[in-house]
């Protein structure tokens, strides 16, 4: 589970701000929360990210997607390390990004994670684990200063660690070269990132839908969320012409490690699947079934011919899925849930996920949207909905409605952040520059000809 994330000086986020999954005082859904006894705290399954366009929603998801892609790959000598630190000040474009993240792992074990760097080297990194209410530094790094700094609990890896410290390049973190050598000292939070934190993008093709195929559930959830979509299916794509063996070498490219994996050559166009077995790989086109309106027989459709909401379904329903399970352990970050969907349609599916979370789950569904009609405390409490807003500088700030005490259990908290009461929304300031006249001065030239 993630329990927080601070970051400082990445994109728009110039101070430092931090996000928090941890439960507050808040009483309502009290229920639904996931508790862990060994540190004697409430874990929020959910998180809704509200702003206007351009307030930081979005470098929040990137931030995480940058530490997960940071954890977990190797980099080459020289290579940048790909940061991207706050551009609108002089300061702060040369000056270093800092990331921490506080998990929870699949043991229940909690850590954190914290680095600093800018385009070229890691200036500093620590790792700590939370032993009870107690606290162990592992390790702890610091550009300039020779060695590092490890704690006795790893001593029967301290030699190896150090040595594998000596070869770890100044752009990249020593947790992922460790973990590349084959120490498991820190595998535990490598695989977190690597595995159980699932970011989704408004392009993401999530999972491999072949694995849904022949599962009743994916399309007995299509048919409760009026698809129309009975049942799904795939058609094998014969190597028989120049167009089909370039497919396929495009999935032999990309494939790497995976036994299969989605790709749409462009977003409209259809859905095929990747399969290897045996060393050899197969690639399958994805098909929905429809009824037929004159008959019991069943109409094929390639996933171009479905709607855009129905196309982002088929990459959301598999995550809900999943989540929903009560053995995941994973932590879903979506952005723009909402993209092409009925807000009853996103509604009815963070419901039921809601529905089966209880003191015992481990698995978070965060994402950011626009839509206000989700702003329910029914559906959300008031520690889970979050607001971005930017400043008159350009930086983005980060709240909990938690934190207004205006914000009652009893009060319309949509009306109040639609009206701007709570901040996060746009701030707009058309001028009259079009050529269309105003209803005022519709009015007015009507007075003048009477």
């Amino acid at each position: 589970m993630l329990i927080g994330l601070t970051v400082e000086n990445w994109k728009s986020f110039r101070n430092p701000v931090s996000f928090s999954m941890i439960k507050t005082r808040e009483r309502q859904h009290n229920e639904r929360v996931p508790w862990v006894d060994k540190y004697d705290v409430g874990v929020l399954p959910v998180a809704a990210i509200y702003g206007g366009n351009a307030s930081g929603k979005t470098n929040l998801f990137s931030a995480l997607h940058f530490m997960k892609e940071f954890v977990t790959k190797q980099r080459v000598p020289k290579e940048r390390t790909g940061v991207t630190p706050f551009l609108l000040s002089d300061e702060t474009r040369d000056g270093l990004t800092k990331f921490t993240a506080r998990i929870l792992t699949v043991d229940d074990i909690m850590y954190e994670l914290s680095f600093s760097l800018d385009e070229k080297h890691v200036d500093e990194e620590r790792l700590v684990r939370f032993d009870g209410k107690h606290r162990r530094v592992l390790y702890q790094r610091k550009a300039g200063k020779k060695g590092i700094q490890l704690d006795d609990s790893l001593d029967s890896d301290k030699q190896r660690l150090e040595y594998i410290y000596d070869g770890t390049q100044k752009n990249q973190l020593f947790i992922t070269n460790a973990t590349f050598q084959k120490c498991d000292a820190f595998r535990q939070v490598y695989d977190w990132f690597a595995d159980s934190l699932v970011l989704i993008s408004p392009t993401t093709k999530y999972g491999a839908p072949q694995q849904y195929l022949n599962v009743p559930k994916m399309a007995e959830k299509l048919r409760q969320l009026d698809t129309g979509i009975l049942n799904l299916g795939s058609k094998n794509i014969p190597v028989d012409d120049d167009d089909s063996r370039m497919l396929k070498d495009l999935f032999q490219d990309k494939l790497g490690d995976y036994e299969s994996m989605p790709l749409s050559v462009d977003l409209s166009g259809p859905l095929f699947v990747a399969v290897r077995t045996k060393g050899r790989v197969s690639v399958e086109e994805v098909i929905t079934r429809h009824k037929n309106t004159g008959s019991e027989a069943l109409i094929e459709f390639h996933m171009s011919q479905e709607s855009d909401g129905t196309r982002r379904l088929m990459d959301l329903v598999p995550a809900f899925l999943h989540v929903s399970s009560s053995s995941s352990r994973s932590v879903y970050v979506v952005d723009e849930l909402d993209r092409s969907l009925h807000t009853l349609l996103t509604r009815s599916l963070i419901e039921s996920y809601l529905g089966c979370c209880s003191a015992n789950s481990r698995a978070q569904f965060i994402f950011t949207t626009h839509d206000a009609l989700l702003m329910d405390q029914r559906l959300l409490r008031r520690d889970e909905i979050w607001v971005t807003e930017r400043k008159s500088d350009g930086s983005s700030d980060l709240f909990s409605f938690s934190d207004y005490k205006d914000a009652r259990k009893d009060k319309d908290i949509r009306k109040s952040y639609l009206q701007g009461r709570l901040g996060g929304v746009p701030r707009i300031f058309l001028d009259d520059t079009s050529d269309c006249p105003s209803p005022e001065k519709l009015s007015e030239a009507k007075d003048e000809e009477k």
